[in-house]
């Protein structure tokens, strides 16, 4: 198999539905060579009931034991049979489903690249002025810190070669925020990673309504110190906001 989706959810019920819907299109499925794996961390409401109606596999919390998004993300992989591992939130949307594997597959399949990612922008039904600016920002910055080797990718799209996540023990599962950084920067040391410019997928803004901007960007840029010099977290947990 080519590729394996792997959405890591937690009380996703509002939102899961619609990008199952997406990219569970049997023609787009059967044409480039798919599997869905939802990765479950223990929700509450009707998440594991909607990922069961579309996804090929559904992973569950093991034991009840409490799981960050990075172990989520691992248990999905260990269940992958892809040859390349597409990591998507809950929480997003892929506008053009055709146009995002068509890249994929011509630009990064048979690369020499290690990894992948895209822009990411809010909704445009929900989008505001200030979202834009703050994503058209954040877009250009982490593109360029793949660009000057630092190396990164937020976590609502990690298109990563199956052999380059198992060479790295995949994400850190010790890490509550940042797992997404340090993934990417480890990535950049033994490999290329492309940075999609052309590719946008689009996020729920429902972080952004209700911590703002500042705040966002503070935990963003705060996490990211923590991890680039200390190897941990500064947030010991990622606020659940549904």
């Amino acid at each position: 198999m080519k590729y394996s989706i792997i959405i890591p959810t937690l009380n996703e019920e509002k939102l899961l539905g619609n990008l199952l819907q997406n990219i569970c299109c049997d023609g787009v499925r059967e044409k480039y060579d798919y599997e869905v794996i939802v990765s479950d961390g223990g929700s509450k409401d009707k998440t594991i009931e909607i990922a069961k109606h579309y996804a090929d596999k559904v992973v569950t919390e093991i034991n009840g034991k409490k799981q960050n998004i990075a172990i989520g993300r691992n248990k999905g992989a260990e269940q992958a049979k892809g040859d390349v591992l597409i990591f998507l939130n809950g929480d997003i949307e892929i506008p053009n489903l055709q146009k995002f594997f068509n890249y994929i597959d011509k630009k990064f399949y048979k690369s020499r690249y290690a990894a992948m990612t895209c822009r990411v922008m809010i909704f445009p039904s929900e989008a505001k002025f200030v979202d834009k600016l703050f994503l058209t920002f954040y877009n250009f910055y982490f593109r360029m810190l793949n660009v000057f080797g630092v190396g990164m990718g937020r976590g609502e799209c990690h298109i990563v070669k199956r052999e380059i996540f198992d060479k790295l023990n995949g994400y850190n599962e010790k890490l509550a925020a940042g797992e997404d950084f340090e993934l990417f920067k480890k990535i950049k040391r033994i490999g290329k990673i492309h940075f999609a410019n052309k590719l946008t997928i689009f996020e729920s803004p429902r972080r952004y309504r209700k911590l703002g901007h500042w705040k966002i960007f503070y935990l963003w840029f705060a996490n990211g110190v923590y991890v680039f010099f200390k190897k941990k977290a500064l947030s010991r947990e990622w606020e659940q906001i549904r």
